[in-house]
């Protein structure tokens, strides 16, 4: 799959029927700001991707080592029967991406090892990030582990809060004001309340249907202008 990279994440960890359970990390691109971020929908994917071949009884202990981790505290080796580890030699890799693909956010995942290997993968990688954005990957992960369903807007949706067009748009997610200015037709990036409201109500009108707008996409398109205004006035 191709596209515009947004985020990756690199697993590195044992072989299959390796008579060790051993997982480290590699060079991965994981941007949080706005949090969570591209890295953090990335590292819930990952998670949420892997959950239904998970033992269920590592479940509870998942759930503790993301706690532990978003607080800093001291991870005694191994955890859910592996060990985190800086030194890589003898490892295999997986790479997990977040594409750019047109408007669209799709998830790229190219697993070699096991399901609980890239869930342990993300939730260190999460411990990683910026002490500002912790808390708000952290939740990303708890949630993630709950999710059943595809991976598509309604996830990015249910992972960030956010709805509308930033829930499937990488440009609306990455830069909402922007977008939600471009969608209104706004040309200053300061607008007052009343010309949010006027280009509001004059974009509704030019999508409508029963004003000449197309059938086929006014309901998205109505979708958008409502998110846009939202972003807007808050």
């Amino acid at each position: 799959m191709s596209g515009m990279l947004l985020a990756e994440l690199v697993v590195w960890h044992s072989r299959p029927f390796s008579p060790t359970r051993r997982l480290a990390l590699g060079e991965s691109m994981l941007p949080t700001d706005p949090a969570p971020g591209f890295g953090g929908i990335l590292l819930g994917g990952v998670v949420a991707a892997h959950m239904d071949d998970l033992d269920p009884e590592l479940h509870q202990d998942l759930h503790r080592l993301i706690n532990e981790l978003e607080h800093g505290r001291r991870i005694v080796q191994p955890r859910l029967r592996h060990r985190f580890q800086t030194d890589r030699v003898g490892l295999s890799s997986s790479h997990h991406r977040l594409l750019g693909v047109g408007e669209a956010i799709d998830f790229d995942f190219d697993t070699k090892g096991s399901a609980a290997q890239q869930i342990l993968g993300a939730v260190y990688a999460a411990a990683m990030v910026p002490p500002v954005a912790r808390h708000s990957i952290a939740t990303v992960l708890h949630k993630a582990m709950r999710w059943t369903g595809p991976l598509g807007p309604s996830f990015v949706s249910y992972l960030s809060g956010v709805g509308g067009a930033r829930a499937w748009s990488a440009r609306a997610f990455a830069d909402p004001v922007a977008w939600a200015l471009e969608v209104l037709g706004i040309a200053t990036d300061s607008p007052d309340r009343q010309a949010v409201i006027a280009h509001f109500r004059a974009r509704l009108r030019e999508v409508h249907p029963d004003h000449g707008g197309s059938a086929d996409d006014a309901g998205q398109r109505i979708l958008d202008l409502t998110e846009a205004r939202r972003i807007l006035l808050g």
